[in-house]
């Protein structure tokens, strides 16, 4: 895909989380955010970060991470549910970077940054008691960090299989934003702490996202996201 066109497409997608971010009542944080909320029981939501600015598709957040849920064929998490392992737990500030992928590539990046030694971190076996209770002081600043940005959401109830809208959403949106290996547009600020990832592909896409930062996208996405866009008119 031509970088104009990929501009192009870049400012129609902003263009529609525009309309959405009005449709939605607002971005909103996770700080904030809770269970009682009345949340669509499915959806793809939208991450921006604080100093993190668009620069070749317009003026205004660029979003950092695109993400849903329960893609694979008889999943039945919800929304809330996987924003919430995002989140961390509330009554300890800490939470599970072993259930989350973004709190682990956030948590690599302030490894990376501060230096810290934290060699379980990123272990994918369950950890013993011991283990978390050593991993919880990086938990609870990854929780303070993904808790601090501003997301939208949007609501697609469809069924869990390859086939999800949700999951063509997520894929192309992230595919459209990601600058691996392409010229980059809407570059990260120089301050941004996906820098520091041990990831190259946060690092290059300029996203906290490790799926599909290396495929093309389908332009046609653009359309059926401006019409589940349009289908949104009030809060969840």
């Amino acid at each position: 895909m031509a970088s104009d066109d990929r501009i192009r497409h870049l400012i129609r997608f902003y263009s529609i989380l525009d309309t959405l971010e009005k449709g939605v009542g607002g971005a909103r944080t996770l700080a904030e955010c809770s269970g009682r909320i009345t949340w669509p029981r499915r959806g793809v939501y939208f991450f921006r970060e604080t100093g993190e600015q668009r620069s070749d598709s317009g003026k205004g957040p660029r979003i950092v991470r695109v993400g849903t849920h329960a893609l694979r064929e008889g999943g039945s998490t919800r929304l809330w549910t996987r924003l919430s392992q995002h989140k961390g737990q509330k009554n300890t500030g800490g939470g599970n970077h072993r259930g989350s992928i973004f709190r682990l590539i956030v948590g690599t990046s302030l490894i990376g940054l501060r230096g810290y030694d934290y060699p379980t971190w990123g272990d994918k076996n369950t950890a013993a008691a011991e283990i978390r209770a050593g991993e919880h002081a990086l938990e609870c600043e990854v929780s303070n960090i993904i808790g601090t940005m501003p997301f939208l959401w949007i609501a697609i109830d469809d069924e869990a299989g390859p086939a999800s809208l949700r999951g063509y959403v997520e894929k192309n949106a992230i595919a459209l934003l990601s600058n691996y290996k392409k010229p980059p547009l809407d570059p990260p600020s120089i301050a941004w702490l996906g820098h520091h990832c041990d990831r190259e592909r946060v690092r290059d896409a300029g996203l906290w996202n490790l799926d599909y930062v290396d495929k093309p996208y389908d332009p046609a996405f653009l359309d059926q996201l401006d019409v589940l866009v349009s289908a949104t008119g009030h809060a969840g």
